[in-house]
């Protein structure tokens, strides 16, 4: 569990730090130099998110349950995946109109991949993993200022469908096969 915990504090420190240590970032940022700090940034990012994986896979066989999920829950849980997983598409993309509704379409997928994911798994790895992520999320949410939103300048319709459509083929992917083989557990409806 140390491990794991230690690849949260890693992964979300790191993407946390224009949050709660705005100052400490662009010093760093104007010393070391802009590809300098990506790439600093990315290699923390990087190991933090190895050591979740790592971690977690530990976790999983050390720990106990904390409680039992209702089986009606898991159809809650795939309801929810799909807006989780057209928002994070969404994201990635150049804007439609789902970026410019939302404050930040990456974190509210990620809340909503986190909750739904909470909804199915009551083991104690399970909830400091997506319990982790969905506090981060909820967090980072809260703290950005909506007026200091960038304006989005003529957001295309065609890059919604283009999410949507990659949304929706990502989710058939993962319940048909991809999770299972990813992360060695079939989400079965």
């Amino acid at each position: 569990m140390i491990v794991l915990v230690a690849g949260l504090i890693l992964f979300l420190g790191v993407h946390s730090l224009r949050m709660v240590a705005p100052w400490w970032r662009d010093g760093m940022v104007e010393r070391l130099g802009v590809g300098a700090w990506k790439g600093l940034y990315s290699i923390i990012a990087i190991a933090g998110f190895a050591l979740i994986i790592i971690g977690f896979s530990r976790a999983v066989t050390e720990t106990g349950m904390v409680y039992v999920p209702p089986l009606g829950l898991r159809h809650l849980s795939f309801a929810l995946m799909l807006p989780a997983l057209v928002l994070a598409v969404a994201s990635a993309i150049p804007p439609g109109h789902i970026r410019r509704i939302t404050r930040h379409p990456l974190l509210i997928g990620t809340a909503l991949w986190a909750f739904a994911h909470l909804l199915v798994n009551g083991d104690l790895a399970a909830v400091v993993l997506f319990g982790a992520f969905l506090a981060w999320a909820v967090i980072e949410i809260a703290a950005q200022p909506g007026s200091q939103r960038a304006p989005i300048v003529r957001p295309s319709g065609g890059y919604d469908i283009v999410a949507v459509v990659a949304g929706v083929v990502l989710y058939g992917a993962l319940i048909w096969h991809l999770h299972e083989w990813a992360f060695g557990v079939t989400p079965g409806l």
